[in-house]
């Protein structure tokens, strides 16, 4: 049974392949599907997000879809960048840019001042049901005062975890898999995976 990831960022597909590979799916990509989908994140929030991937990729390919939203959330910044993380300072900005300015706005605060957590949330949309389900997973830490390590993607290398004196782009790929917010979302989703494809199979 094929299960629709409805991404086109290669850093979600690489990660979600590994987390996902206790679900039973055959996992695909738009690209394997030659697809084009890309909706408008236009949702409030992360569950919204998730929900309009979901059920874009799901009436694009009428399989089984699953789409995660996620976001970095400073305490500092009141939240910020949150749901519009992938857009922060505009659509075309570079993560080195999206960290010079982080830097800036928290310049001269203490690491205890410098809180954050990272969100991701996956909604799981049935065609056969119309249904789409969600679920989250969050990890908290702070960031950097620099960053640091070459592993991950978006904010990783100045998301660090006092716990394991690391950000979370110098983690190694089993250890994040095990701790990260996407990680935590995953586990959450996995019960309901393995429901769905026992359902599937008896059709």
């Amino acid at each position: 049974m094929r299960l629709l990831l409805a991404t086109n960022n290669p850093g979600k597909v690489a990660e979600f392949r590994g987390l996902l590979a206790p679900s039973g799916w055959n996992l695909v990509t738009p690209a394997d599907l030659r697809l084009d989908i890309d909706p408008d994140e236009t949702g409030a929030t992360y569950e919204d997000n998730a929900r309009l991937k979901a059920l874009a990729g799901m009436q694009a390919s009428g399989l089984v879809t699953l789409a995660d939203d996620s976001g970095l959330e400073i305490e500092a910044m009141d939240g910020e960048p949150g749901v519009h993380s992938a857009r922060f300072l505009g659509p075309d900005a570079t993560y080195p840019e999206r960290f010079a300015e982080i830097q800036r706005r928290l310049a001269g605060l203490a690491p205890d001042k410098r809180a954050a957590r990272f969100v991701a949330v996956i909604a799981i949309a049935d065609p056969r049901t119309r249904r789409v389900h969600t679920v989250e997973g969050e990890v908290r830490g702070q960031i950097a005062e620099e960053p640091q390590g070459e592993g991950g993607f978006g904010y990783d290398p100045i998301f660090w975890l006092p716990e394991h004196n690391a950000t979370m782009a110098q983690l190694p790929g089993p250890e994040k898999d095990k701790i990260s917010h996407r990680a935590r979302a995953t586990q959450n989703a996995l019960p309901l995976l393995k429901e769905l494809l026992n359902d599937h199979l008896k059709q």
